[in-house]
This record gives C-alpha cells, sequence and structure tokens, in this order.
C-alpha cells in the first residue's frame, strides 16, 4: 500500500515526521513459468489446491478477524452487482481444510450481506449470525477436507479502517456515485462482499464470476478466463493460479477499457483505465518497465500475469497479479506503480503471517522504489537520497513506535516505511552489495506463495549469512532508539 503522504518526495516524508511530533499527540495523523503451487492447483483429488495449506494462527494486532479452524484452500465466487440498488449477491464455493477439530466453525460476512442458503459437503447445515460472522453448526475434524456453499445478498458497504493516515479511512466494498464499486481491504475488509477467513495467514487460490449491467465491467485477481455479453449482462471470469491472502484481492466494477500492453518475456500485462481517460493510460503503462527495472534487483517476476486497474480512490493496493490504482490526490504516478509492483515479491508472493510484521512488505518496497528506483530514474545518488531518510528516523521511531511494534489504531505509518528501509540498506553495507542482492532475491524465490514470520526471516537471514542476525534486527524492528544509520 501506498500514501499520498509519503510519496512525493524525502522532504515530505521530513515535514510530516516534523509536523507530528510537533502537533499535540491526539493529532497524530520467457517469462518464468507459472509457480509449482498453480500447477497443483490444476491437479485432481487429494492434490486439488493442496499448494494453498497454511500455518494458521491468531493474529496479535486484529485477534477480531481471522480463525483458526478453517484453512481456505480455494474460493469460487459468483458475484452480481445491481447499480441502481447497489446491491450485491452471491454464490460461493469455500473448498478448506480443518486446520484443528471443532464442533461448529466460522467465517467473516459483513452483517449487511444476509446468507440465503448454506450446505457443507451436500448437506444442509444451520447457520447463525453472531455480528460480522457466519457459523456453520457442523462439526470439523483436523485434517478433514470440506466444501462450503452458501448464498448471500445486500447492499455491502466499507468498514473503519484503524489508522490516522490521511488518504483512506474505510476499507473494504466502497460504491460510486455512477453506480462503480471497488475494494481495498488492508488489513481487513474482503469480508465487507464475501464470506473469508479473513487473515494474511490462510492462503487461498480464487476464481471470480462477475455479473454487471451493459456498460460496466468487473475486474478480480489473475487472468480473465472469458468476457461475454447477453441478455444486457456483462460477464467475465477470473482465475488466479497462486495463493493468495484476502486482503490481497480486488475486485473493481466500472466503464472500464482493457488495454494489452507487451510484457517482459511474454509476460501478459492488462491494463484496465476508464473510459477516455488517457492519462491513466499514459501512467499504467509504465507497468512493463517497472517489471524489467525490478527484475534486475529481486529476480524474475513471480507470477503467470500482472494487471493493474484504476479506482476513483485516494491511495493503492498491491493486490495480486492485480493491482488496484487510486487516480485521486496525486496518487497515479510512475512511482507508486513500481512500489505496487515491487509488493508482488515482497508483500504478495511472500506475505507477513501477522499484522505486527507489516514492515516486511513496505520497508523493502519503500527501499526499492522510493530508494532505488528514484535515483535510478532520476539520476541522483541512492547514498544522498538515504543521507536525508537517516536524520528524521529518530523522530518517526518516537512518534509511531518501532517499526514491528506499533499501535493497532495506527496502520500503515510512516515507521513501517522508512526506518526497515534503513534497515536493509545498512545490512546491504555489512553484507557487501552483491551478497545481499542475491539474498533479497532468493528469499521470495524460496518462499513462493506462503505467509511466513519475523521469526523465520531472521532464522533464514541469519542461516544464509552465517551470522547471528538477532540482534540487529531486534535493534531494528523492536528496540526503542534508533540504531545509527550503515552502523546500527
Amino acid at each position: 500500500m501506498i500514501s499520498r503522504l509519503i510519496r512525493p518526495s524525502v522532504a515530505a516524508v521530513a515535514g510530516l515526521a516534523l509536523l507530528a511530533l510537533t502537533a499535540p499527540a491526539h493529532t497524530a495523523p520467457a517469462h518464468p513459468a507459472p509457480a509449482p503451487t498453480a500447477r497443483a492447483a490444476a491437479g485432481t483429488g487429494g492434490a486439488r489446491w493442496s499448494a494453498a495449506t497454511s500455518r494458521l494462527h491468531h493474529d496479535t494486532l486484529y485477534p477480531q478477524h481471522g480463525n483458526v479452524v478453517v484453512d481456505a484452500l480455494h474460493y469460487g465466487l459468483r458475484l452480481r452487482w445491481d447499480p441502481t440498488t447497489t446491491t450485491l449477491t452471491g454464490a460461493e464455493t469455500v473448498t478448506f481444510r480443518a486446520a484443528r477439530s471443532a464442533p461448529r466453525f466460522d467465517l467473516e460476512l459483513i452483517r449487511a450481506l444476509a446468507v440465503g442458503s448454506a450446505t457443507l459437503d451436500g448437506h444442509p447445515v444451520s447457520v447463525t449470525r453472531p455480528g460480522d460472522h457466519v457459523r456453520f453448526a457442523a462439526p470439523v475434524k483436523a485434517g478433514s477436507r470440506h466444501v462450503l456453499r452458501l448464498t448471500y445478498g445486500g447492499v455491502p458497504h466499507p468498514v473503519a479502517a484503524p489508522t490516522a493516515r490521511g488518504d483512506f479511512s474505510t476499507l473494504g466494498f466502497t460504491t460510486g456515485a455512477d453506480g462503480s464499486a471497488w475494494t481495498m481491504q488492508e488489513p481487513f475488509g474482503a469480508y465487507t462482499w464475501y464470506a473469508v477467513n479473513d487473515t494474511p495467514a490462510d492462503k487461498a487460490f480464487y476464481d471470480f464470476t462477475v455479473t454487471t449491467p451493459h456498460g460496466l465491467v468487473g475486474v478480480a485477481n489473475g487472468q480473465l478466463r472469458s468476457r461475454t455479453t447477453s441478455a444486457g449482462n456483462t460477464v467475465t471470469r477470473w482465475h488466479l493460479d497462486a495463493p493468495c491472502s484476502s486482503y490481497l484481492t480486488t475486485l473493481a466494477i466500472g466503464d472500464y477499457v482493457h488495454h494489452a500492453v507487451r510484457g517482459v518475456k511474454g509476460l501478459p500485462v492488462d491494463l484496465w483505465t476508464h473510459r477516455g481517460n488517457a492519462h491513466e493510460l499514459a501512467v499504467l503503462r509504465y507497468a512493463p518497465k517497472a517489471v524489467r527495472f525490478l527484475e534486475r534487483q529481486v529476480g524474475p517476476y513471480p507470477f503467470s500475469s500482472l494487471g493493474i486497474v484504476a479506482v476513483p480512490n485516494g491511495s493503492a493496493m498491491e493486490t495480486e497479479t492485480m493491482v488496484t490504482m487510486g487516480t485521486r490526490h496525486g496518487v497515479l504516478n510512475r512511482d507508486n506503480v513500481v512500489h505496487e509492483i515491487a509488493h508482488q515479491w515482497y508483500g504478495d508472493t511472500v506475505t507477513p503471517r501477522d499484522w505486527s510484521d507489516l514492515w516486511m512488505n513496505e520497508g523493502m518496497a519503500f527501499y526499492l522504489a522510493e530508494g532505488r528506483w528514484t535515483a535510478h530514474h532520476e539520476g541522483e545518488s541512492l547514498d544522498d537520497d538515504l543521507a536525508q531518510w537517516a536524520p528524521i528516523a529518530g523522530l518517526i521511531r518516537h512518534e509511531n513506535g518501532p517499526p514491528a511494534a506499533y499501535d493497532p489504531g495506527d496502520f500503515g505509518e510512516i515507521n513501517v516505511y522508512l526506518i526497515p528501509a534503513l534497515m536493509w540498506d545498512t545490512l546491504s553495507h555489512r553484507l557487501g552489495q552483491q551478497r545481499f542482492d542475491t539474498l533479497i532475491a532468493k528469499w521470495p524465490a524460496t518462499h513462493r506463495h506462503v505467509s511466513s514470520s519475523r521469526a523465520e526471516l531472521v532464522r533464514w537471514w541469519s542461516k544464509k549469512t552465517h551470522r547471528d542476525l538477532r540482534p540487529f534486527f531486534h535493534r531494528w524492528l523492536l528496540g526503542k532508539r534508533e540504531p545509527a544509520w550503515r552502523q546500527g
């Protein structure tokens, strides 16, 4: 995710940090083939969707979201949007593994969407609605696999975001005055438009079928399998061939025009812009060059397709294989395109298992996009740019806390972007850039399509460098005092 507050320039970052500290405390503001996981998904019998098997746990920051019983393997979503009544109806099939035995199990679904019918393995199952949950009164045994089907419908709406940032305040399904709709849901909010285990720890495969009135087009993750128009409706079918966390899914509905542009080594790149908007297309066409630059930094693009869909929002989101790019408040620019595509390696291929480790996504994307790409694109020195960041890092840590120990109500603040970027640069100087570059490419390549933890990352880096890096990562990520850049 990007923020218009921290993207325009390093000077703006410094100004933001200084303003925060002087304000009263209460005002803090041939391309690689699809991964083995994709091939496994195409299998049959017991192997089908096995690559989406996840290790679940209760999130430390947002334990009210997600559960440790339902390990979703595949979501099949058939969605119909009526812009006149702003009604969304869905028919959903969830293939899941019971991660542990339980007398019943839950999924999250906003109360505004009423459940019609539900079956488990072909048999009717009774449903209750405790809050924004759907509780299914059926026992499951650890390791067993099930197919859950349900229908639902209603008028969806976004939910409050746990943040003080200025570029977004709500999450999930958002409706425009013109009948368009779009979604952004980091750290949660997928439950505003489908029943889901809404936690980054649980990855699953997805298929979407989106029906809209003629004149509107539904865009989702993955590759477009078909687009048909009949009886006054347009139906699009999408297939995502790699496991995906729920916050990385997307749905955008609007008067879109599709542009297929030439990618890198045969990579399909699909851009979806609002009809007649030449500026959107001009900016998004930079995507193949962004991929080319990032492949030199962190290795081959990790998915089988790439797309970007423009939405009338003031932020942007690295939704897997189909970036959701806002068009308001100056967000639509090349550096944000690079930032969101950088997340396809750090954030989408390998995803934090717990929201306390948001820095794993944002720190590396900031280092690659706002650091290396900006220096490369503008002909500047990376050292000079970083030298401007370093003096304000201590102020940011003081105001927003350590990157891995932030307040749950301050999601996505600058501490999880800038401080870890300085940390990665410091580690580069410790190890030597060539060795460091090899390892930042190897981490996502060897952890493809999984959710990982801070402890696992630290162990991996310590093993690969033959050094005990636990004290280093602890100082940068959890320490109260800012380590010295390139020394700490």
